[in-house]
């Protein structure tokens, strides 16, 4: 695909989408006997004081909302799947259940998620974005408790909260209500999976509502290990309380849910696809050395990537006289976020090349004899063990005058991490599925193993405290100026043993405040239309890797905050059948660092970036609805010291995806027939960008039928043309020809019980 045609092929679906609103309102200026639908407000609380709430058509900034039947169509694989519906935002999600890659426009970044927090009922469920190993998403689980979901780029997102300068997503649990309402949900798949999910909601007595949900699932994974790689549980109770003057909200959501792994494979080489897991029974189990000892440590890598831990937090909101509010929302997260794997080290080669007499080497389980043409390759047996915790606490009073209003907040967090690595540990391996561990090679016999070593042992402590004002002034009733300023103090106490020999290496106190700022302006056209602008300034705060990643510079006195200045102006469009948005972005990041491996010095950088980004919803009442979601920026790197005026790594150009959703009736029965087409451009694997990873096109289909009242029967067909896109390089070796594919072509078939 030439780069005339695929931005030809851009422009197209963009005009398409747009043009259908068109083409539907004039059917609609045809039949004016229509009765007139009463419009619904929106009401978001992302970007506001505690959560305090706006109408959508009055915020002075773009919001995506996804709701329960829209994530049902889009039919994510993970949490991090979902934000791919999410303008503005690229998302890599092929590494499983866990361990997504998700950039923000025209942010930097060479993995996990550095500018992404995830909320639950507004709070923050774990105040760092990211930590080596861990990002926000791989704490949370997708299932039928899920009412909506909201995504805040930029924004005041700097101001409020936790601070976020980058992507907030909210997402808002179901809540019970005088009516017993429920659903339970079978789903299987082509590639075995089983999955039952459960949700009930009703009322316990007078003004006291509950609501309790989860799931249990297995699976051998989308990329068969020959074991069940996958396997999970959930459960969710939502307690909400109705007072003349208020709502007192509590929730538990504890989760043990793990899966494989998956990491970065060969390219171009013969047996290795979309498909391809190096895990497999023959190489699950192993035997590692760490510390300064040696010490033998037995491993099972099975346990992959996952969470077994609990999110549990609460709110209270009342309602004053004289114009008084009171917010105060809580939360606080508890558990262990593991990770074991098997990590590849550089490029595919033979056995001939690394035997010991050059000509074969044998199986360390099976015993087969490979011959010198076998392909093989170094993987790292990874094993981290992570212990976290966090509490926040977010308050505000609130005040409305005539032409006023005006917030005060107080955000408190405490975050903690222990840490235990064992990095390395590498051997060469058959290069093929499950591929076992060879003898015949002199460094697999070593206790060293044949590449790196790195392992610690490391503990960690954060305090976060802030206050805030917000204020927003209305001239008239279409002209609307808000500010908000937000100072922060931020400590740290982190030590880490590097070699597991009880050493301490390297120590850190920190303690730093800034000032954040935000400042827009929303002018309302008419009822239905606006038109905003704003800009601010936040700073991304360190945590306990970049110390450690980052200690001679923190030493030589480098604060290690990444500053984010943003602009942005957008155009707004809500009607009863259209939700439009159409903003333009431009933004910096200093003080970003990148570092390609643990131990290894980092790279400090300065990125900006400009852009346009596309949200677009329409439904009309014939049954037809489409949303399009497009965004097209520029990046460079404009401080460094050897890659200045190249383009931001893994930060595609443009990408645009179209879900297009039809309503039908056949034979008395309902049915609903949607699809994905989601297209992205090259990208560069590196700073250096000598990288390319080549853009790709990819095709999802399903069909919802309910045969009979509550019965709904979904069969959901993800990557329809089985596509081999590459979502991203080799990290650790941006020379090395591997790369990660999207997941190959999957079906899955749901049966479920409304009531």
């Amino acid at each position: 695909m030439t780069t005339t045609y695929t931005r030809s092929a851009l422009a197209s679906a963009i005009l398409l989408a747009l043009s259908g609103q068109t083409v539907m309102a004039e059917e609609q200026t045809e039949q004016p006997e229509q009765p007139a639908k009463e419009k619904v407000e929106r009401i978001i609380v992302s970007g506001t004081p505690a959560g305090i709430g706006v109408r959508k058509i009055d915020a002075g900034y773009a919001v995506t909302n996804i709701d329960a039947d829209q994530i049902v169509k889009l039919s994510p694989k993970s949490t991090a799947d979902l934000f791919k519906a999410v303008p503005g935002v690229w998302v890599e999600s092929s590494g499983g259940e866990s361990g997504a890659n998700v950039f923000v426009r025209g942010f930097p970044g060479g993995g996990d998620a550095p500018f992404l927090t995830l909320s639950l009922e507004g709070s923050p469920i774990y105040p760092a974005p990211t930590l080596s190993f861990l990002e926000n998403s791989s704490l949370f689980r997708l299932d039928e408790t899920i009412e909506t979901m909201e995504a805040l780029r930029g924004g005041p997102n700097p101001v409020v909260s936790n601070g976020q300068p980058g992507l907030t997503t909210n997402f808002r649990l179901k809540r019970g209500s005088e009516d017993t309402e429920g659903v339970f949900k079978y789903t299987t798949s082509d590639y075995d999976l089983q999955r039952l999910d459960a949700m009930v909601s009703g009322e316990i007595s007078d003004d006291l509502y509950f609501m309790v949900g989860g799931y249990v699932k297995s699976s051998p994974g989308i990329r068969d290990a020959g074991f069940t790689s996958e396997k999970g549980s959930q459960f969710t109770i939502n307690i909400t309380k109705e007072l003349e003057n208020g709502t007192i909200n509590l929730y538990t959501r504890q989760t043990d849910d793990h899966g494989a792994w998956y990491l970065p494979t060969p390219l171009n080489v013969d047996g290795v696809d979309a498909s391809y897991t190096q895990l497999g029974t023959l190489n699950r189990q192993a035997i590692i050395y760490t510390g300064a000892n040696n010490d033998e440590q037995q491993i099972d890598l099975g346990e992959g990537r996952g969470w077994k831990g609990h999110v549990s937090g609460g709110s209270i909101k009342l309602e004053f006289d004289n114009g008084w509010s009171f917010t105060d929302r809580f939360n606080i997260t508890k558990g262990d976020a593991n990770t074991y794997g098997l990590v590849p080290a550089g490029s595919a080669t033979t056995v001939g090349a690394v035997a010991d007499n050059g000509e074969t080497a044998t199986g360390a389980v099976t015993g087969t004899e490979y011959d010198a043409g076998t392909a093989v390759q170094q993987l790292g047996r990874w094993v981290v063990l992570k212990e976290i915790s966090a509490f926040t606490n977010d308050l505000a009073f609130a005040k409305k005058l005539d032409n006023l209003s005006l917030a005060f907040g107080y955000y408190t967090a405490s975050t903690s991490a222990n840490d235990w690595w064992s990095l390395g540990n590498t051997a060469y391996h058959v290069l093929e599925a499950g591929g076992e561990m060879l003898d015949g090679i002199e460094c697999n016999a070593s206790v060293e193993g044949c590449g790196f070593n790195y392992d610690i042992n490391s503990t960690g402590d954060a305090r976060t405290n802030a206050f805030y004002t917000t204020a927003q002034y209305k001239f008239n009733d279409d002209f609307t100026l808000d500010a908000g300023v937000r100072f922060e103090s931020h400590e740290v106490e982190y030590s880490v043993d590097e070699g597991l020999d009880g050493v301490i290496d390297k120590s850190v106190q920190y303690d730093e405040s800034k000032t954040s700022w935000t400042t827009g302006i929303n002018y309302s056209i008419n009822d239905d239309m606006g038109v905003f602008a704003r800009v601010n300034r936040g700073y991304k705060m360190p945590y306990f890797d970049d110390f450690r990643d980052n200690f001679g510079a923190y030493e030589g006195g480098e604060k290690l905050i990444k500053e984010v200045t943003q602009a942005e102006f957008g155009y707004k469009l809500l009607t009863d059948s259209t939700d439009f948005y159409a903003t333009l972005f431009t933004n910096e990041v200093k003080g970003d660092t990148f570092v390609r491996r643990p131990g290894v010095p980092a790279e400090i950088l300065t990125n900006e970036a400009y852009g346009i980004e596309l949200d677009y919803n329409y439904n009309h009442e014939s049954g037809f609805s489409v949303n399009l979601n497009s965004t097209l920026q520029e990046t460079e790197i404009t401080e460094s010291p050897s890659n200045e005026g190249n383009e931001s790594q893994r930060q595609p150009k443009w990408q645009v995806r179209v879900t297009p959703s039809y309503d039908f009736e056949v034979s008395d029965m309902y049915a609903t027939l949607y699809g994905t087409i989601s297209a992205v451009d090259d990208r560069f694997g590196d700073n250096e960008n000598t990288v390319v990873l080549e853009g790709y096109e990819k095709v999802d289909i399903g069909l919802i039928v309910e045969p009979m009242e509550g019965i709904k029967v979904q069969l959901a067909v993800d990557n329809l043309t089985d596509e081999q896109g590459i979502t991203e390089g080799d990290p650790r070796n941006a020379d090395a020809p591997n790369g990660r594919y999207i997941m190959p072509r999957t079906t899955r078939l749901s049966i479920s019980y409304e009531f």
